[in-house]
């Protein structure tokens, strides 16, 4: 295959039409930190920040200025730097954990419920270490790795609304996201002092999760690593999750020269192409049913950003690492279906919500889970992968 014209394809994207968007509309410059909730034209409609939206920004500033796209733009790294302090002065906690949002000004506006603040604040820490070598910056991405690993097995703590009746779970977004952030803090910190949980991480994800007969990875699944088939809990399949958290294994596997684990990963990957896949309109689902019975998501039948740009990536990995045709063709399909009904024409940047046709539902560009994270980072990884194939 030529990739050349799909590596333009993606790199022009990425600083033609979606750093520029956020570059001119994301910035707080009164108070600092970041708008994620902007309209399609790049207009804010709301001004509260949440941390986990705001810290994958400043992790994207930073890796973008040490890519090879960064030598002349000294300006994402500042983007980055004002953004890191907003946060760090505002949003963290003693203990080391960070609140789930703020608002505009820096007050706090909800409870440190989800660990995955401290997740992204050790990942823009980690990242702000790697692009200047300030120690401030390691520091603050070791402290909030550990609270992140601290939290992991309560994970809301105090802030769980659960009783005890509901029975415990094991949830896939946990593991898989530790299995990437470990990947990262090896690569910005190039220690090896979250090794093992990395390699924990991604073990717990390749055999607790994924089921033999049904040949999915599960979304919630019992501590004991078995399947709860009576409940649509235990029957929810996020097949975004599924395919992201199989790159995250790739991505590890290939560090570590494992190949059977990326055989193994590769093979998941194919799976969840075929079970997420929908046959009549294209596209990948956003929730599903292991056993097909009704979902309790009113919106489990869109087509999601998301999803599709971290299919993209598994699809591109998993060809690169296997260079079996299959993954070829996945990516094929699914990059053609993404970029015909995705990108805005006219306003640029993507929508994030379709309907299962394929229609925007919506036409906001950043919101309380939408922010420059996922775009950008399929954009580059994919040309990154795409070239070492070129």
């Amino acid at each position: 295959m030529n990739w050349q014209p799909v590596i333009e394809r993606y790199e022009n994207e990425l600083l033609n039409n979606v750093i520029p968007f956020w570059e001119k509309h994301c910035i707080d410059r009164e108070y600092g930190g970041y708008f994620t909730m902007l309209d399609r034209d790049g207009s804010v409609y709301d001004t509260n920040k949440y941390m986990w939206m705001q810290w994958r920004i400043v992790y994207v500033f930073a890796t973008l200025f040490m890519s090879r796209y960064g030598k002349n733009h000294p300006e994402w790294l500042e983007i980055a730097r004002q953004g890191y302090d907003f946060l760090y002065e505002h949003g963290r906690l003693d203990d080391g954990s960070y609140y789930f949002e703020l608002n505009r000004r820096g007050e706090p506006a909800m409870a440190p419920y989800s660990i995955f603040s401290d997740c992204f604040a050790a990942m823009g820490a980690a990242a702000m270490f790697a692009a200047t070598g300030e120690s401030q910056y390691r520091r603050e991405a070791e402290s909030a790795m550990q609270s992140y690993i601290r939290r992991l097995p309560d994970p809301k703590g105090r802030w769980e609304k659960s009783l005890p009746g509901r029975g415990e779970r094991l949830n896939l977004g946990g593991y898989m996201i530790l299995a990437n952030l470990g990947c990262v803090m090896k690569e910005c910190l190039r220690d090896d002092q979250f090794d093992a949980e990395t390699d924990r991480a991604v073990r717990t994800v390749m055999e607790k999760f994924f089921h033999p007969e049904l040949k999915v990875l599960f979304e919630n699944v019992n501590p004991d690593g078995t399947f709860d088939l009576d409940s649509c809990e235990g029957r929810f399949v996020n097949p975004g999750h599924g395919l992201e958290s199989m790159w995250f294994v790739l991505q590890y596997a290939e560090r570590i020269g494992d190949r059977e684990l990326a055989a193994r990963a590769c093979e998941y990957i194919d799976c969840q192409f075929r079970f997420g896949t929908d046959p009549v309109y294209g596209g990948i689902f956003y929730f599903m049913d292991a056993l097909g019975k009704p979902h309790l998501e009113l919106q489990h039948d869109m087509k999601l950003w998301w999803p599709h740009n971290e299919a993209i990536i598994a699809a591109l990995f998993a060809y690169k690492l296997s260079g079996e045709e299959r993954f070829l063709e996945h990516f094929k399909t699914i990059d053609a279906w993404t970029w015909r009904h995705f990108p805005d024409p006219e306003y640029g940047e993507w929508f994030g919500y379709l309907n299962r046709r394929g229609e925007p539902n919506n036409m906001l560009k950043g919101g309380k889970w939408k922010t420059f994270f996922h775009l950008p980072r399929c954009l580059m990884k994919s040309a990154e992968l795409m070239r070492t194939m070129a």
